[in-house]
C-alpha cells in the first residue's frame, strides 16, 4: 500500500473535529418568517403560546400540519384554528441511536410519540419521561421550546410532556 506522500505501507490519517458546527442542511427546524414559509402564522401563534392548524372554510376539513391548500377539496380559503394543549399518547417509541453528527441536543435515548389531540393526531418528541415511564393513553400536555442556531432569527417548536409531572416523575 502507498500513502498520499508515496510512502509504502503507511496510511493517510484523518481526524474528526471535537466540535461540529451544525450546517444549514442538518437544521431540522424550518425558518419561520413570512419570507421563508407560507405557514408562518403557525409559528407566530406557537410563539404566542397557541398550538394551531388550518381548517378549510369550504369543506370544514381540519388537517395537521397546517396547509395552504386543502387536500380534501383543493380549496385555498383556509383559516387558523386553535388545537387543544392536552391530549393522549396514541403511540410512542424510543430513539436509541443513529443521529447525524452535530445533533448533540438530541442525546439518546429520547422518546417520540403520536399524540391524539381530538381533531388531529400529530407526532412530537415527548420530554421529561423515559420510555419505561409511559403507556398508551397517558395524558400529555404541550411544551413549547425555543430553537437555537444556526440562524439568527428567533424560532420555536412544540413538544409534549406527561401531565402531572413533578421532578421528572408521574404522580
Amino acid at each position: 500500500m502507498t500513502d498520499s506522500d508515496g510512502d509504502e505501507g503507511a496510511r493517510d490519517r484523518v481526524s474528526v473535529p471535537e466540535e461540529i458546527e451544525l450546517p444549514r442542511l442538518l437544521d431540522f427546524y424550518e425558518r419561520q418568517t413570512d419570507d421563508h414559509t407560507k405557514i408562518h402564522e403557525f409559528y407566530h401563534n406557537l410563539r404566542d403560546g397557541r398550538l394551531t392548524t388550518t381548517r378549510c372554510r369550504d369543506c370544514e376539513a381540519i388537517h395537521y400540519p397546517p396547509r395552504i391548500v386543502c387536500p380534501e377539496c383543493t380549496g385555498d380559503d383556509l383559516e387558523y384554528v386553535d388545537l387543544p394543549h392536552e391530549g393522549e399518547l396514541f403511540a410512542f417509541s424510543e430513539v436509541r441511536g443513529g443521529l447525524p453528527l452535530g445533533l448533540s441536543e438530541h442525546e439518546v435515548p429520547f422518546v417520540v410519540g403520536v399524540v391524539d389531540l381530538g381533531p388531529v393526531k400529530l407526532s412530537a418528541r415527548i420530554d421529561d419521561a423515559s420510555y419505561a415511564d409511559l403507556g398508551i393513553g397517558d395524558s400529555v400536555e404541550l411544551k413549547i421550546v425555543e430553537i437555537d442556531g444556526p440562524t439568527d432569527q428567533e424560532r420555536v417548536f412544540y413538544r409534549f410532556k406527561p401531565r402531572n409531572v413533578n421532578d421528572g416523575e408521574n404522580e
